[in-house]
């Protein structure tokens, strides 16, 4: 896995199907509304629970370590790769938040997996690329006069994976990872979650309605 260019940036993701990366593909036959969710759960649940159990495992993993005071060399290396200042730290860093928010936000980045970048880069939250030398594929449109480049991923686990570990690394996220260590529910999460688009809190609304319209909430209990 790629280190997240988030590390060098504060936040360069932008909300939904209405930004700039959200450019549907055209189609003969255009889906309905059943059919695109359909296609999407399809798509997106079996990856996100895989990415998820992945984290979920390695994190409790370490959280016996830390409690234990085993394998200090493991611990150091983990530190290291979730920038980590202390213990404390690095576990609310890899507790992977719950599935319903990853699942909500791929379907508002992705416009329900129909955006150009979802399927000719299986970039599925729209995120950006400042590397050249990095897969990547550039938008039909410039932002203030430069150009915008989104990452471009070898599958969707890893376009997933690779958006948990910025959540657990970029320091826009420090109260949301303050926050699931307290409560598993989604609706009061995605409140810390305003600072993932320049819509802020409205953004983190949606991603409340969308959660619950859809039940995404239920693949919590799985």
């Amino acid at each position: 896995m790629q280190k997240s260019i988030f590390l060098k940036l504060s936040i360069l993701l932008i909300s939904t199907v209405s930004s700039i990366y959200a450019d549907p593909i055209k189609t003969k036959k255009p889906l309905t509304v059943k059919e695109k969710k359909q296609r999407f759960h399809d798509l997106l649940v079996p990856a996100i629970k895989e990415v998820y159990n992945t984290l979920n495992k390695r994190y409790k993993e370490a959280k016996v370590m830390v409690k234990n005071k085993t394998d200090a060399h493991k611990i150091k290396k983990l530190m290291k790769e979730y920038n980590a200042k202390d213990e404390k730290d690095l576990l609310q860093r890899m507790k992977p938040h719950p599935k319903s928010i990853a699942l909500a936000q791929a379907a508002m980045e992705s416009g329900w997996a129909t955006s150009r970048f979802f399927n000719i880069a299986n970039n599925v939250f729209g995120v950006w690329s400042i590397d050249e030398n990095e897969p990547r594929v550039a938008a039909n449109k410039s932002r203030k006069y430069r150009q915008i480049y989104l990452k471009k991923y070898e599958n969707i686990a890893d376009s997933i994976m690779d958006y948990y570990m910025m959540i657990a690394r970029n320091k826009a996220f420090i109260e949301f990872r303050k926050e699931k260590m307290l409560t598993d529910d989604p609706h009061k999460l995605v409140q810390k979650l305003d600072k993932y688009s320049e819509q802020g809190e409205k953004y983190s609304n949606e991603l409340s309605k969308v959660i619950k319209y859809n039940k995404f909430h239920l693949l919590d209990k799985e």
